[in-house]
């Protein structure tokens, strides 16, 4: 049993950990896409370093969402 229910108050709401989630799957799913069509993607080292980025902080987002909703 949880503790704060036992108290009386409410569940924190997973929406941003929705959020986040949905828009790292719609990411996934579209470097899949140009990955799949495009055999030069990505163009360069910096545009690589890019999309690294982009997905290490949506991740990270994701799991710190996860974890603050838990």
């Amino acid at each position: 049993m949880h503790v704060l229910w036992m108290l009386g108050e409410a569940e924190p709401s997973k929406t941003p950990f929705f959020i986040v989630g949905g828009v790292l799957v719609l990411w996934a799913v579209a470097l899949a896409a140009f990955g799949i069509t495009r055999p030069d993607f990505p163009a360069n080292a910096v545009a690589a370093r890019g999309v690294m980025a982009i997905s290490f902080v949506l991740m990270v987002g994701a799991m710190i969402a996860a974890v603050a909703t838990g």
